[in-house]
């Protein structure tokens, strides 16, 4: 999966904030370090700084929880269980049983036991390498969503399981992050999650929030994209790989059903819509199935917009955002494919 937590403790957490009191036009911010991410939120009104301040803990909080190399979290504890029953929050439960449904819903194109495949390949400890096709096959053995059971506040996975949620906890905790804003009052927000967008209202002055696309070749912003109340979140292959020492690539989003980096010929995919969490695990969802496939789900599945760049520099937008997606000037040469 695209993101794996590494433990940052509460304590250790880097936090600035900031805020000016003029107006309700005025912005308030908080920048702190959690979910191996620095993360921005930006919020205005009179109650601004206190819930930032909420939200900035609570964050650091679910991150303590979520983490797969924490041993006091809850996720160590369900992946070292030896597999008995583990006791866990409301929120952990939460967060599973969503991953669980998207899972189903894209025929496992998101899948959350595959961390001792990621950790095989190193991307979870930095020390890459590339294993053989039995250490793999012998790993994939102990994977599958449809053997994590959940019952009232436990999770239980088999003994050699171990999950890791990397692909769908920022994206729910931004969700509790937008909804602790809200019931404080703030209805113009943006947060910043380490590259998750989540915008709450509109700008103080009404306009859309406008955020940058990245390209996925040079690190530079290949499109702008206008939104409002929504959250914009996106995977790809250039956000963590390694390259061996024939110069093959090998990027962090696995393929489930064969445990190798996925080859799905998309460089990157973004997808648009009104919960965090949703965005979060489609975006590695539909990355790893590629244009063709991700446009029938869009189409069956629907309530989310998505980008998709192909590896060979083509852009494909869904429908629903061709008025308010606009490619930088830099790449005039750019082809844009509107799904519909």
């Amino acid at each position: 999966m695209k993101k794996t937590f590494l433990g940052i403790l509460a304590s250790c957490a880097v936090l600035f904030a900031s805020c000016a009191y003029e107006s309700d036009r005025k912005p308030c911010s908080v920048s702190f370090f959690a979910m191996d991410t620095y993360m921005t939120v930006t919020a205005y009104g009179k109650n601004a700084e206190s819930a930032l301040n909420d939200v900035s803990e609570k964050i650091i909080a679910l991150e303590k929880m979520w983490s797969a190399t924490d041993e006091n979290s809850e996720v160590y504890a369900i992946n070292n269980s030896g597999g008995k029953t583990v006791p866990v929050s409301k929120e952990t439960e939460a967060l599973i049983e969503y991953a669980l449904e998207i899972s189903e819903a894209t025929d496992g194109a998101l899948n959350i036991t595959l961390y001792p495949v990621l950790k095989a390949w190193g991307f979870t400890t930095g020390e890459y390498r590339v294993p053989s096709d039995d250490e793999i096959a012998a790993l994939l053995e102990n994977t599958g969503c449809e053997k994590v059971r959940l019952d009232s506040g436990s999770v239980t996975i088999p003994e050699g399981m171990q999950l890791d949620l990397g692909a769908v906890g920022k994206g729910y905790a931004g969700d509790i992050a937008v909804s602790i804003l809200k019931e404080r009052g703030v209805n113009s927000a943006l947060l910043d999650l380490g590259g998750n967008i989540q915008a709450i209202g509109s700008k103080p002055d009404g306009t859309p929030w406008r955020v940058g696309l990245r390209n996925p070749f040079d690190g530079g912003s290949l499109a702008m994209l206008e939104v409002s109340d929504c959250a914009v979140i996106t995977s790809g292959g250039y956000e963590r790989y390694f390259t061996d020492e024939n110069g093959s690539t090998y990027c962090h989003i696995l393929d489930p059903e064969n445990g190798r980096p996925a080859e799905s010929g998309l460089a990157s995919a973004t997808i648009i819509g009104s919960k965090g969490r949703l965005c979060d695990g489609l975006s590695t969802a539909v990355f790893v199935m590629g244009q063709e496939k991700a446009e029938q789900f869009w189409r069956g599945y629907g309530g989310f917009e998505m980008v998709l760049v192909t590896k060979g520099g083509e852009v494909y937008i869904t429908e629903g955002i061709e008025e308010s997606f606009t490619l930088n000037g830099e790449y005039p040469d750019t082809r844009v494919n509107v799904i519909r």
